[in-house]
């Protein structure tokens, strides 16, 4: 959704023609080369087109060279048939405008007349075959910028996400960027059929009578320079109502939204909204109704030169005509390549445009993916196969465009088969310092060891390999209840390890799923047929199962119970237990379940502030004491009540 920048003035029209003084908007990423696009004047665009199309074509050919041939070279033969076929039109209309009987003169004609047909016939097929071609390509030409950019942007760092400007520039190319890839090369092909097709024209005409060359070129320029201003104006008209079109999608995604709707009734907010809607609509009518009567004028403007113009290209073949420098057949020749000629520019002209523009969200796609490779960590290391130990020296992490560390300097070490807990208040630093002992960041100061290895010398992908996270930030997957397990580790093949049901069972989610239609396979989504959703608990109970069956030898879990009754946060705990062959991790504000940590570790503005087992930070006092005896003072008075 739009973010709204500075506060609404009034509700009322700000002026005569009925607009409304609404607020700004933050520019869409698809709207991101808007205003640079419509500053930019046909002639730079013009001048810019041999790089472009030299783009498209490059990028079509490294996708499918066959398709790319075939897309441009039956087009220029397209154009070859259109030369041929009025060139043969001329024949049949000198065989038919000359002297003598009707028969013979027709009889004259036939062979011009076969070979015109046969022209138009080959013309048509070619230009089927050279369409057939240009769609084969876009689906593949998708299919290669999409996987490009989704390896890239599942392979880049984790960090690369809190990257403000990593993560705008990766909507914006999502968004917008990666469909244009497809589209330089289809509007590029289609700027290659108008520009053959006014050439075949062109050569047609001088082959017939060089003469009349220029009177074609006359007539061309006024549809030429309207298609050009038509287009423009359009554009112009649609930035100007940009802030009202996507206020007006903003309402109606409100109005229509399953999520929004208890809400909409409890507040009784239906004749409100649809005040709002019927009021910017108001508006955005006359506007498209101003749009509707300008493009007219300029359309009845071009109409009018390009009579004129009409005008005087018939008055110069009258005079040729009866100066008798051009023959009868050649003038109805030049006629019908003009059609022909007027047609194939506004293609071209149209093709120009949207080839410009697309280009520019193209690049956006290009240079985004150069700066996404830079942020890849490097897929070799030494071989890991698990760990005794995980150390971490004086390690610190800051955020990008953030002046306080999040983790500042600290230093413990996890050892497997223990238990260890992360305690502090909100914003403390847990979650981050769980993060960077999962290897899911890597440090800005210090160092991360495990066995004595520094991490950065490690596999990264065997590192991984050993981490399960549990998180409280859980996404709905819309797959069945057992694929949301099962994707925990999804490349086990025939290796050890829990089934799904006993991990189900393990986190008290097994009972819940047995009671949903499909069991196991009952799809978690309901925007999808016989598909169902569960609520915060009972997605928390999967999430738990998932990072059970991952069976890894770290498990980090972040508030894994926070949406859990009772029983079930019971059951998960149980399960959490020290194992000799596993450390867990466990950061939670319910501090009763930490009093059977191995080792507690508080931390407080990103420092690590106290670090020991229970009865030792009970007995010294401090935070953890001070939390703890908060919580249980609440459970004690609700005992003595």
């Amino acid at each position: 959704m739009a973010t709204v920048i500075g506060p609404r003035r009034t509700s009322e029209p700000s002026d005569d023609d009925g607009e409304l003084d609404l607020p700004e908007l933050e520019d869409g990423h698809w709207m991101h080369h808007a205003t640079e696009f419509a500053h930019t004047s046909f002639a730079a665009v013009a001048r810019r087109l041999p790089h472009l199309v030299r783009e498209a074509v490059t990028l079509a050919w490294a996708t499918s060279r066959r398709d790319t041939a075939a897309a441009i070279g039956l087009n220029l033969a397209a154009g070859v048939m259109t030369t041929l076929g009025l060139l043969a039109t001329t024949g049949v209309l000198r065989q038919l405008f000359a002297a003598g009987p009707t028969p013979d003169r027709v009889r004259a004609a036939l062979p011009s007349l076969l070979l015109a047909a046969l022209a138009v016939t080959a013309k048509g097929s070619l230009t089927v075959a050279a369409g057939w071609a240009q769609a084969r390509l876009i689906p593949q030409i998708n299919y290669e910028v999409e996987l490009r950019l989704f390896e890239t942007t599942t392979a880049v760092e984790l960090a690369a996400f809190d990257d403000a400007g990593f993560a705008e520039e990766m909507d914006r190319v999502r968004d917008r960027g990666m469909a244009e890839a497809a589209s330089i090369v289809d509007h590029t092909v289609n700027l290659i059929t108008g520009v053959v097709g006014v050439l075949a024209t062109a050569v047609a005409v001088a082959v017939i009578q060089p003469v009349l060359l220029p009177c074609l070129l006359l007539a061309a320029v006024p549809e030429a320079v309207t298609a050009v201003r038509m287009a423009r104006r359009q554009y112009l008209a649609m930035l100007a109502r940009i802030t009202r079109r996507r206020r007006m999608w903003m309402l109606a995604h409100l109005m229509a939204n399953r999520h929004t709707a208890a809400e909409i009734r409890a507040y009784q907010m239906r004749h409100f909204l649809l005040g709002e809607f019927r009021r910017m609509m108001t508006v955005e009518t006359r506007a498209l109704l101003r749009l509707a009567r300008a493009q007219t004028t300029t359309r009845a403007i071009g109409m009018s030169v390009g009579g004129v113009a009409a005008f005087a290209v018939y008055a110069v073949l009258g005079g040729l005509l009866l100066g008798g420098v051009v023959a009868l057949a050649a003038a109805a020749t030049a006629l019908l390549a003009l059609q022909s000629a007027r047609s194939s520019l506004g293609i071209a002209v149209f093709a120009t445009n949207n080839l410009y523009e697309d280009a520019l969200y193209y690049q956006d796609y290009r240079d985004f993916l150069d700066r996404a490779r830079e942020r890849i960590t490097a897929g070799e290391g030494r071989p890991v196969t698990g760990f005794d130990g995980i150390e971490l020296d004086r390690v610190t992490l800051r955020y990008p465009d953030t002046d306080t560390a999040a983790v500042d300097e600290v230093s413990l070490t996890v050892r497997r088969g223990q238990v260890v807990a992360l305690v502090g208040e909100n914003g403390s630093g847990k979650t981050t310092l769980a993060k960077l002992i999962a290897g899911l960041y890597r440090p800005t100061g210090g160092t991360i060891r495990w066995d004595g290895v520094d991490v950065a010398e490690l596999d990264p992908a065997q590192t991984a390999a050993q981490v399960a996270v549990m998180t409280q930030d859980w996404w709905k997957f819309p797959f069945t209840a057992g694929q949301n397990i099962r994707v925990g580790r999804h490349d086990r093949g025939g290796r050890p390890g829990p089934s799904v049901e006993e991990a189900a069972r393990a986190a008290a989610a097994h009972d819940m799923i047995a009671d949903l239609p499909f069991g196991y396979d009952t799809l978690l989504d309901r925007e999808f047929k016989n598909g169902q959703d569960l609520s915060g608990g009972q997605w928390q109970r999967l999430v738990a199962a998932r990072g059970l069956y991952r069976d890894a030898r770290l498990l980090i879990c972040d508030e894994p119970s926070a949406a859990l009754d009772a029983r079930a946060e019971y059951a998960l705990f149980q399960h959490l237990r020290r194992r000799p062959d596993r450390a867990v991790v466990l950061i939670t504000h319910r501090l009763a379940n930490v009093r059977h940590a191995d080792q507690i570790f508080v931390m407080d503005h990103g420092r690590l502030v106290q670090r020991g087992n229970h009865d030792e930070l009970m007995a010294a006092g401090g935070l953890y004491r001070e939390l703890f005896e908060l919580q249980a003072s609440g459970y004690l008075a609700g005992a003595a009540e």
